[in-house]
């Protein structure tokens, strides 16, 4: 949608620029402010939004902007009254028109905390702010950031007006951009997944209502919204939404829930849980979620590799992009998991399989080198897969598709648990497995990422995955295929596409060089005999005459 709306993208470039002239210039403390601002933005046009839908509809909506809110601090104190603040002076549609000191006091020392306390006491979103801080240091630069964002929502609106598209999606795509700016995203082999292809692995996953689903290092929730809009896209297809069209990379997507009833609001609210080892990560994981309309996400600050994490056979889905950061200390490594490494890219896969329930089913992304590295542990892993799990599909992505973070070369692991791990294994679970090899995503694989035409193979491999059969996937020359279980286990359970696709050389016939030769003569001096051309006695002609002469 962004590379549609240059003047969009361009605002947003502005709003970066402003903060890093103001003084911000680590990129994810940037974003952490502008998603504080965007966030009271947000929550006060939601608010007004729901009242006045409320009012059409006749139906109860409590303002969270009416009434007093005392700050936490003063809480305790012997008349906590005496420190209310009237919650209507805390809407950003309010504070915006105060002069610049008096607005920067204003948000500082009221507006932040009111956001930070905004789900009451005991909520996950009140506990993950308590650390954060609203360091915006100048009167001028927060002036601005508001102006800014003002007018980002305004060209939203149009946009939503002109195009079609629901706000929130928008919106969504907007707070995807300044996401994808995190320049720093990279570092401890985390870089985050570009949305195209967590639609395909949403795509390949297919979640439903009532699924429990979890990412164990989400970042800022990428494949948990991803999962997200399936299901809602998936209902208002069913409820009879006509006007859905498919984005730019062939998927029909929508955030939009606010048509369901109170009871499946609920169960959506109760299906995604994401986990983290990055305090700010967790914060801008909950914002987006909450951004999107998921108003108490389930995401935590937890190392899911360590002693402390004990879930296990909890999920009907995991969707992940685990970091591939080299290894992890030895002795926090929980003691649950049992393939004896400290590469995280392993551990990783091992644990998605434990938290799967039986029958449930991961879709994962890990570096090219789990298919088919030698040592012990890598061997272990893709026997686990094979044998414990009905490993349906591999799928490996060009180098290109995690550029400009790194160029990596990935594959997608498609796997449902059927033997859990103590049980003895009676019969192996995978028949056939799957091989597609993704040459195109719809992007140029270079640093700058560019939409090219068209939706690359993102389709194609949707449909083909879901129409594969053992039968008729046979041609081992073809962008996918299948190959039985018997084959993979005689191949040492290497999962490599190149080690089963056969390679076609087609004939090429080539003129005899003589006659390239006579070729190269003619075009340059035309149509001439063979004694005028003996005359000739120097330059490109006579090098090409002698050269004629040398090959005969």
């Amino acid at each position: 949608m962004l590379q549609n709306n240059p003047e969009l993208k361009s605002k947003i470039d502005q709003l970066w620029n402003k903060f890093w002239s103001g003084g911000i210039s680590n990129p994810l403390t940037a974003i952490e402010q502008i998603t504080y601002l965007l966030f009271m933005k947000r929550l006060d046009e939601l608010d007004l939004k729901r009242q006045s839908d409320a009012e059409f509809t006749g139906e109860k909506y409590v303002s969270k902007f009416i009434g007093t809110w005392i700050p936490p601090e003063y809480r305790s104190q012997q008349e906590p009254e005496k420190f209310a603040i009237d919650k209507r002076n805390l809407r950003w549609s309010e504070f915006k028109r105060m002069q610049a000191e008096e607005m920067l006091q204003h948000v500082q020392s009221k507006v932040f905390p009111f956001l930070k306390d905004l789900n009451g006491a005991e909520s996950n979103f009140t506990h993950h702010m308590k650390n954060a801080v609203f360091i915006i240091p100048k009167p001028a630069l927060l002036v601005e950031a508001v102006k800014t964002i003002d007018e980002i929502f305004e060209v939203m609106e149009k946009d939503s007006r002109e195009n079609g598209q629901f706000f929130q999606d928008i919106q969504g795509d907007v707070y995807e951009m300044l996401l994808s700016e995190i320049a720093t995203a990279g570092k401890n082999g985390q870089f985050r997944t570009p949305r195209h292809i967590i639609k395909l692995m949403a795509d390949l996953v297919r979640p439903q209502l009532g699924h429990k689903i979890a990412d164990p290092a989400c970042g800022s929730g990428g494949f948990l919204l991803g999962a997200y809009q399936y299901i809602v896209t998936e209902l208002a297809k069913k409820a009879g939404a006509k006007d859905l069209q498919p984005d730019e990379d062939g998927f029909v997507r929508t955030s939009v829930a606010a048509a369901f009833d109170a009871k499946r609001q609920a169960i959506l609210q109760e299906s995604l849980y994401g986990y983290d080892i990055d305090a700010t990560m967790v914060r801008l994981g909950l914002m987006n979620l909450m951004m999107h309309g998921i108003d108490e996400p389930h995401i935590d600050y937890k190392d899911t590799l360590s002693k402390s994490y004990t879930e296990e056979s909890e999920y009907d889905i995991v969707m992940a992009n685990p970091p591939f950061t080299g290894s992890i200390d030895k002795g926090d490594i929980n003691e649950n998991l049992q393939l004896g490494t400290t590469k995280t890219e392993l551990l990783f896969v091992e644990n998605i399989y434990r938290l799967l329930k039986k029958g449930g089913t991961a879709c994962v992304i890990v570096p090219q080198g789990v298919l088919f590295g030698s040592g012990l542990a890598f061997k272990t892993l893709r026997q686990l897969l094979v044998e414990r799990c009905d490993l349906k599909a591999v799928i490996t992505l060009p180098s290109g598709v995690f550029k400009p973070y790194a160029g990596v070369s990935t594959a997608i692991l498609l796997f449902t648990k059927v033997w859990g791990p103590k049980d003895k294994v009676t019969q192996p679970a995978t028949e056939n497995v799957w091989f597609y090899e993704m040459t195109a995503d719809g992007y140029s694989l270079d640093d700058k990422r560019s939409k090219q035409e068209g939706y690359g193979d993102l389709q194609d491999i949707v449909a083909k995955y879901h129409a594969r059969n053992a039968e008729t996937d046979k041609v081992r020359t073809a962008k996918c295929f299948m190959v039985p279980r018997a084959e993979i286990e005689a191949e040492s359970y290497d999962l490599s596409l190149s080690r089963y696709k056969i390679d076609e050389f087609e004939e090429v016939k080539y003129d005899k060089p003589g006659e390239i030769l006579d070729r190269l003569i003619r075009a340059e001096v035309g149509d001439v005999d063979e004694a005028e051309l003996a005359k000739v006695q120097g330059g490109i002609v006579r090098e090409l005459l002698e050269l004629r002469g040398m090959v005969g």
